[in-house]
């Protein structure tokens, strides 16, 4: 485990992409934030760095799920910008 512990947050938009989720996604992505990203040495070990527009953000896989995110090592936070559905999220 991970001397210091990473803090997740979600962009108010990304709150309310995540609550129109039905109920198992939701569980299945706040289990994967809780237990790989938050306390990783480096959470972009779990993600791939996107490009083009996105530059500088990072994506996680979870099922058919994505959630983009902004990763903020001097504060130690993960941003999570936008969740969705694999077919959907990069619009």
């Amino acid at each position: 485990m991970a001397d210091r512990a990473w803090q997740v947050e979600f962009h108010s938009a990304a709150a309310r992409e995540l609550r129109k989720l039905g109920k198992p996604a939701q569980i299945e992505i706040l289990r994967y934030l809780r237990a790989r990203i938050a306390t990783a040495d480096d959470p972009r070990r779990f993600g791939k760095a996107l490009t083009r527009d996105l530059k500088g953000l990072w994506r996680y896989r979870i099922g058919d799920y994505r959630l983009v995110v902004a990763v903020d090592d001097g504060r130690l936070i993960v941003l999570v910008v936008t969740v969705g559905h694999r077919r959907e999220v990069y619009d």
